[in-house]
């Protein structure tokens, strides 16, 4: 009987352990870029999340990696259902850009809603001041115009 009573403890002390080893690594994990709609290994967007629909003025929000920015921003771009740009902004960094860590950014954008079309694209452009197309970046979102 004392047998069973400590094997069964065992058993239950393992399987806590290994529950808890579980949901540290998934607690830890939960920052990775994987999970996070709206993302990529280099930026990951709060808002406007995909299929949002904007008005304006539109403002942004999220994190990018240090190496993103350059001078403290980078180029965000609106454009309408057929590729044409039809506002031009850029977004901020809210703390130490010059790192290769995420650095959280913010910004906003003022546009006229087009005539046709009610699909656009909300793109976010590393900025690559050597103009060398090797170190080109950009970040899609699709949105909705209200």
């Amino acid at each position: 009987m004392k047998k069973t009573i400590s094997i069964t403890i065992i058993v239950i002390i393992a399987i806590a352990l290994i529950v808890f080893v579980f949901l540290y690594k998934q607690n830890n994990n939960s920052a990775t870029l994987s999970i996070v709609p709206g993302s990529s290994d280099m930026i990951v967007i709060i808002s406007p999340i995909k299929d949002s629909k904007i008005t304006s003025p539109l403002s942004f929000a999220g994190r990018a990696r240090g190496t993103w920015f350059f001078e403290g921003s980078f180029p965000v771009i609106l454009t309408d259902w057929d590729g044409k740009i039809i506002a031009e902004g850029h977004a901020s960094a809210q703390g130490d850009w010059m790192t290769e860590d995420f650095v959280k950014f913010i910004g906003s954008i003022e546009f006229d809603k087009p005539y046709y079309g009610e699909k656009g694209t909300l793109i976010f452009k590393k900025d690559n001041p050597s103009g060398l197309s090797e170190y080109d970046d950009a970040y899609e979102i699709p949105v909705l115009f209200k």
